[in-house]
């Protein structure tokens, strides 16, 4: 019997790719943890990141007969997951009522505020918004980051830095 959980992810991903439903469970039961802590930093909801995370990972069930590199399948899910948590934040929006702000004390500025971050993140191109998901809300540093993206750690810092620029800035504006 296949030694699952002590073998190496390129070895999962190939066994994957060839429809061992086993291997891409062993590959998902190593990243679920990464995946909902992006979604949840990303659509701020429990409910709507196991959702995201879900979908994604039957659309990479389905797809992983696509990955062109083994060695960019952490990229590869999160790209799909990044795609589905701004499916998630389309469809939240429009579900947003009256009757959601009800519920809680002070919800205009708390909705306001969460709105304005929101924006400020989804104004950012995909790359920005992952690299910066990553590193605030995933808590990854910029190797890791780079090894996951394909890019340079020195690439990866500037980016950071100048997406983080471009949040403040439209929070400031927000704000003034």
């Amino acid at each position: 019997m296949y030694d699952y959980e002590n073998s190496p992810e390129h070895e999962l991903i190939r066994r994957a790719k060839r429809g061992d439903a086993e291997a891409f469970s062993q590959l998902y039961a190593e990243i679920y943890k990464d995946l909902y802590k992006f979604a949840l930093y990303v659509t701020q909801h429990p409910q709507d990141a196991e959702d995201a995370v879900s979908e994604t990972i039957i659309s990479a069930f389905e797809n992983i007969r696509s990955l062109k590199k083994e060695n960019s399948f952490k990229s590869w899910i999160f790209t799909i997951l990044n795609h589905r948590c701004k499916k998630v934040i389309r469809n939240s929006h429009r579900e947003f009522s009256i009757s959601d702000q009800e519920e809680t004390a002070d919800p205009e500025p708390d909705y306001a505020q969460q709105h304005d971050v929101r924006s400020a993140f989804n104004s950012l191109d995909e790359e920005e918004r992952m690299i910066v998901a990553f590193s605030v809300f995933g808590g990854y540093q910029s190797d890791e980051i780079a090894g996951m993206l394909d890019r340079n750690a020195a690439t990866v810092r500037s980016r950071k830095s100048r997406a983080l620029e471009k949040m403040r800035a439209i929070l400031e504006r927000a704000d003034g």
